[in-house]
């Protein structure tokens, strides 16, 4: 018998090896296995993992988006004109009718109110009575909302109901100064955010714990990750209670024999280690000439030429005209054009059959391409099937 003690993760692992032959054979072969765990122990802990709560979502668990439109008022002359925007003023007047002040038919002339656009999140399992953050976008010309108070606003949901009610005065992060000659803006003033500016009206009827199967939603769907989701629930209950259903989604059944909830059971098997899987992708936004490139891109054997043409157009027109005291003779302008071209030497690199993204790269950098170059590099190589991977537009 020879007994192993790994240390991993500040945790005494022991592992015991019993063999039935005897003498020295019996010593090697138990060392060769207890190296052997060793490193698989090692391999496991080192490898990028992610808890199965970073990258699934659990169905019937999520948020719901509000939005409401109401008014801010006891802005500094920054408002509405109202000429400009004629809701403005009608929600104005319905808002003092409702209020017992009858000014219809008036002719009102004010710049401290604005209509606004409130919207906010609802995150799930909120109870009646919470608070939750508002956001307040202008709706009509006003130049600033800062200093203004949103008044009661009803925020509802896409099924129409009334879900929260929003109110308070409005923090923005930006301003705006405007003098005779000049003017100056930072950030965004007719935007702002009011925090803990809604109470929750409604709550949303979901009962999570009387389920007996949840379907686990993966982020990014993915046929290896969402198989290797199942195997580790199930390796960890020690029963078949999950299920790969397809790449983006897992089922997980409550066991008859099961004590607790559904709810106990995702708490069980949320802080299980996965590794995701992903296929190859090779992202690109054409605009701002960003590039973003998987771990698991390969390039099959590949040479890559770049080069540089540049033309240059020089107008040096000059004036012509007879002499002085001349009987004859006008004055002319006479063409002149300095045609060029220059060409940089082109740069030819070849990469190999399975270059790694860090190869890749590296090439790419040592002939000096730049990143929007870079991007027709990619599309070429794909074009001429050397591109293992998947190339996306942004």
């Amino acid at each position: 018998m020879l007994k192993c003690k790994i240390h991993n993760n500040n945790k005494n692992t022991s592992v015991i090896i019993r063999l039935s032959q005897v003498g020295t054979v019996r010593v090697f072969v138990t060392i060769g296995l207890c190296a052997l765990f060793i490193i698989n122990t090692i391999n496991i802990a080192s490898a990028k993992t992610s808890r199965i709560k970073d990258i699934v979502d659990i169905e019937g668990v999520r948020e719901n988006q509000l939005v409401g439109y109401g008014l801010v008022v006891g802005l500094n002359g920054t408002g509405d004109g109202l000429n400009n925007s004629p809701f403005t003023e009608q929600s104005l007047i319905a808002m003092l009718e409702r209020l017992g002040v009858n000014i219809r038919g008036e002719n009102l002339n004010t710049g401290n109110v604005a209509a606004v656009m409130v919207t906010a999140t609802l995150p799930p399992f909120t109870n009646q009575g919470s608070k939750i953050d508002v956001n307040v976008s202008a709706f009509g010309d006003a130049s600033s909302l800062q200093g203004g108070t949103l008044l009661v606003t009803p925020l509802l949901a896409a099924d129409g109901e009334v879900y929260a009610v929003a109110q308070g005065e409005v923090n923005i992060a930006g301003f705006s100064v405007e003098g005779d000659a000049a003017s100056i803006t930072q950030n965004i003033p007719t935007a702002g955010r009011i925090p803990s500016g809604a109470i929750v009206e409604r709550e949303i009827d979901f009962q999570l714990e009387e389920l007996q199967q949840v379907r686990l939603a993966l982020r990014n769907p993915d046929f290896t990750t969402s198989r290797r989701i199942a195997q580790a629930i199930n390796g960890f209950t020690n029963a078949r209670l999950a299920k790969a259903e397809n790449s983006a989604s897992v089922i997980l059944r409550r066991p008859a024999n099961y004590d607790g909830s559904i709810v106990d059971l995702i708490t069980d098997i949320e802080q299980l280690p996965i590794q995701p899987d992903q296929p190859a992708r090779v992202v690109i936004s054409e605009r701002s000439g960003v590039i973003v490139m998987g771990a698991d891109v390969r390039v099959s054997s590949v040479a890559i030429a770049q080069g540089n043409l540049t033309l240059k157009i020089n107008e040096t027109p000059q004036v012509s005209q007879a002499n002085p005291f001349a009987d004859q003779g006008e004055t002319v302008i006479v063409p002149r054009t300095d045609v060029s071209a220059s060409s940089e030497d082109a740069k030819l690199a070849i990469l190999d059959t399975g270059v790694t993204l860090q190869e890749l790269v590296t090439g790419l950098n040592q002939l000096g391409i730049k990143p929007r170059d870079i991007i027709t590099i990619l599309q070429a190589i794909k074009a001429a099937g050397a591109l293992q991977a998947e190339i996306e537009v942004m």
